[in-house]
């Protein structure tokens, strides 16, 4: 995990660039169909940080983003990036793609075979600014590759030159369709780090599609949800994960919450810290390196998660926290019941046997301690 870092050069000039919009919205308001998918979409994204389209196969995500980027028209509606209309309908608006000012970064890197690594950076860059060149090869560490051809280059390489190759136009969007997906595991390994990076240091607001929870846990600050062509849910990415609509796209082993938490101390013996939910809640981590008051966010799987009428004693695990329960949910055909908990002004979700939810009593409004077997970081520097 990356720890932070202090705003670099880059990092500044695209503050200043992106001043005007960042306080605004992407709005997206559409229809489309599309063979057997009617595209119908009605939603509002923040214009900062890195928003993840999530959904299966065949649910739009890859024709959303071309409908943004203009590469394919819409049968209706209406797109605005910040106070600027891309696509309006009813005004006969529709930008060209080399109008829209938006980076678009594909499954597969694009590069032109003929091109060095230096020539497919400064195609398509019209104004060459040399001092926002140096930042973004550094940032995405291709300095030394720049003489070499795309035939040279390893699946991980040549995605950061067309990464490199989208910010260099000064997008006000980057616009991101499964950058991991052709990769094999040690170039995802390679690139992930550099995505990292990208979301902490380089401003411009990123949509960034994929069908990977890993990629969603490490890289999201937003989540969209969407099925057969609409928006599920969408919202701040804690608040999607640990919604009810997310859970049943989520296998038994992969349903959890996410939580954000700010570092507070590390234990003088063991290699622990801690970090606060709120006044009065904490939970115990393996030893960070970040700051005192630095954001992280925690994952805490739901069968990790047992509970408890009474506060327990001289017992083997850590992290016990004061909850109370705010919904119950009986799955069908199941012999197990997941329960969402409240704690301070976050929300927590154990999953807990049928039995036990009845030997308990259990119900809304009750208070109960839940017992946390393992938290792990997912993410750091929130702020």
């Amino acid at each position: 995990m990356l720890t932070s870092q202090k705003m670099s050069p880059l990092h500044v000039a695209t503050v200043k660039k992106q001043d005007r919009i960042t306080n605004d919205v992407l709005t997206i308001n559409v229809k489309q169909k599309l063979g057997d998918l009617d595209l119908d979409m009605n939603v509002e994204l923040p214009m900062q940080g890195i928003t993840s389209i999530f959904g299966r196969s065949g649910a739009g995500k890859t024709s959303l983003i071309n409908i943004l980027s203009g590469l394919t028209r819409p049968d209706e509606g209406y797109i605005s990036l910040g106070k600027r209309v891309l696509y309006d309908s009813t005004n006969n608006v529709f930008l060209p793609p080399e109008k829209r000012r938006i980076g678009y970064v594909f499954q597969d890197a694009r590069l032109f075979p003929h091109y060095t690594v230096m020539g497919n950076l400064h195609y398509g860059c019209d104004h060459k600014d040399p001092e926002h060149f140096n930042d973004i090869v550094t940032l995405l560490g291709i300095e030394h590759l720049l003489n070499r051809y795309p035939s040279s280059l390893s699946g991980g390489e040549k995605q950061r030159v067309a990464i490199g190759r989208a910010l260099l136009i000064k997008p006000d969007m980057l616009l991101m369709d499964e950058p991991l997906a052709s990769l094999d595991l040690p170039r995802k390994q390679e690139l992930m780090p550099y995505l990292e990076m990208l979301a902490k240091e380089v401003n411009t607001p990123i949509v960034y599609v994929t069908h990977s929870l890993d990629e969603i846990l490490r890289l999201a600050d937003h989540m969209v949800m969407i099925n057969q062509g609409k928006v599920v849910v969408s919202g701040n990415v804690n608040s999607v994960w640990g919604s009810l609509e997310m859970r049943p796209w989520l296998p038994a082993k992969e349903q959890s919450s996410l939580l954000t938490a700010r570092v507070n101390l590390n234990h003088p013996k063991y290699a622990l810290t801690q970090v606060m939910l709120s006044h009065n809640a904490y939970l115990w981590v393996s030893r960070l390196n970040q700051e005192r008051g630095e954001w992280i966010r925690v994952r805490i799987h739901s069968n990790d998660v047992s509970l408890t009428r009474v506060k327990p004693e001289q017992t083997s695990i850590r992290n016990v926290l004061l909850a109370r329960i705010d919904k119950i949910h009986h799955i069908k055909d199941d012999q197990k019941v997941e329960i969402k908990l409240r704690v301070g002004e976050t929300h927590l979700w154990a999953n807990i046997t049928l039995w036990a939810a009845d030997e308990l009593a259990l119900k809304v409004g009750d208070e109960v301690y839940a017992q946390i077997k393992g938290v792990s970081v997912t993410k750091d520097d929130l702020a």
